[in-house]
């Protein structure tokens, strides 16, 4: 997620008084962004590493074959290992311990070499509780997400959060019956009617990240209370609340350096003058590199306590008197002709996938002229949506 909060901020290493885009693209200098948090979960941590790309790509250049691990002042050594292009996951897990300094180091394969300031272990404070309520928001009716956390010491106050959201999907047009052509000849129109049973497409479930920065901060209380913090909401007509919804929030305590860091990358990502107000040197991580101090590198090596929590929740526990929100798709029903000017309209429908079968015709007209009613795939097949494979945490 880094990678897109810092596009527009590292081309800009200078004050700009006029927008030049030409001059953007020719002063363009591949940059180093590295995302990397681990926490006190025994896990194998991820470590990511890209490249700034230009405004004019569509990819985001993942840096591969790098030598990444972490250190602490014990002497301790923990290698992180590629599993994929630009992931990197630790050896083996482990979870970060209080009093103890830990520091990346990075050697990419053309031999630079990256390293980070020592970063410790925050406040461990669990969250408290995670409420679901039916709020106006901006004027909106829907579901919010607040979090309540209390630390005694008064030594946490600062807070970053993630969600991940899961919901059931019901195919509304599934049915156990199904559209079939014998050949993939194009010129062969021929299409049948067969029974299918259950065939693991009606009852889905889709996840949602998180994507913003989310932060909070208790610096200016006389107390470390979270209390009643918006971490997401959700308009009531969207089709993810439907039937069950379950949110994970994710708490992170942050160092003030570490929060400061979001802070900025947050507040310049919202700015509506991020191409004329940006300073050299206004976002400062604490990675570096360990061969060129004038190379700018972007990001941040976070250690931070997480706690987590989840909750579920059934739309009619807060709408029990309204009507459903409206699906992702109207689902009009059509009935595709077999054949038009000699092309087979009905087989390339159901060849291509693109067509869930309602039922037979009953009455085929100049409107409906088909001998089967259909929809949309997604109307009929849930797994256009999300998984059907139940996720291991889901209560009914």
């Amino acid at each position: 997620m880094l990678i897109y909060y810092v596009l527009l901020l590292v081309i800009f290493n200078s004050c700009i008084e006029t927008l030049d885009p030409e001059g953007l693209v020719d002063d363009f200098e591949s940059v180093l962004v590295i995302e990397a948090t681990i926490t006190n979960e025994l896990k194998q941590h991820e470590i990511r590493l890209t490249r700034s790309f230009k405004f004019e790509e569509n990819i985001t250049p993942l840096e591969s074959n790098a030598e990444v691990k972490v250190l602490d002042d014990d002497g301790n050594v923990i290698r992180f290992l590629e599993s994929e292009p630009g992931l990197y996951l630790s050896e083996e897990a482990f979870e970060a311990q209080p009093n103890k300094n830990y520091r990346l180091s990075i050697t990419t394969s053309d031999g630079r070499n990256y390293a980070s300031d020592a970063a410790q272990l925050t406040q461990i404070t669990p969250i408290n509780e995670v409420i679901a309520q039916r709020v106006i928001n901006n004027g909106e009716d829907g579901m919010g997400f607040f979090v309540n956390t209390f630390d005694p010491t008064n030594s946490s106050k600062f807070y970053r959060y993630e969600f991940e959201e899961t919901y059931k999907i019901i195919a509304p047009f599934w049915r156990p019956d199904d559209l079939i052509t014998l050949t993939d000849d194009p010129i062969d129109c021929f299409v049948q009617e067969v029974f299918v049973g259950e065939n693991n497409e009606r009852v889905c479930y889709g996840t949602n990240i998180s994507n913003t920065i989310i932060l909070t901060n208790t610096s200016g209380l006389e107390q470390d209370n979270v209390s009643q913090f918006l971490v997401h909401f959700i308009n009531k007509n969207n089709y993810i609340l439907t039937h069950r919804y379950s949110i994970l929030v994710r708490q992170f305590v942050q160092s003030p350096a570490a929060y400061n860091f979001f802070e900025t990358l947050r507040n310049l990502s919202q700015s509506d003058n991020i191409f004329s107000q940006i300073q050299p040197g206004l976002l400062v991580g604490n990675v570096f590199s360990a061969n060129n101090e004038n190379e700018i590198v972007l990001g941040y090596f976070d250690v931070a306590s997480v706690s987590e929590q989840r909750i579920f929740f059934n739309y009619t526990d807060f709408f029990s008197e309204e009507p459903l929100p409206p699906y992702v798709n109207p689902c009009e029903q059509f009935a595709p002709p077999v054949s038009l000017s000699g092309t087979c309209i009905l087989a390339n429908f159901v060849r291509s996938g693109t067509v869930e079968f309602v039922s037979e015709n009953p009455a085929p007209n100049a409107e409906f002229p088909g001998p089967f009613l259909v929809v949309t795939d997604v109307c009929g097949d849930c797994t256009e949506l999300g998984s059907n494979v139940v996720p291991p945490f889901w209560i009914d």
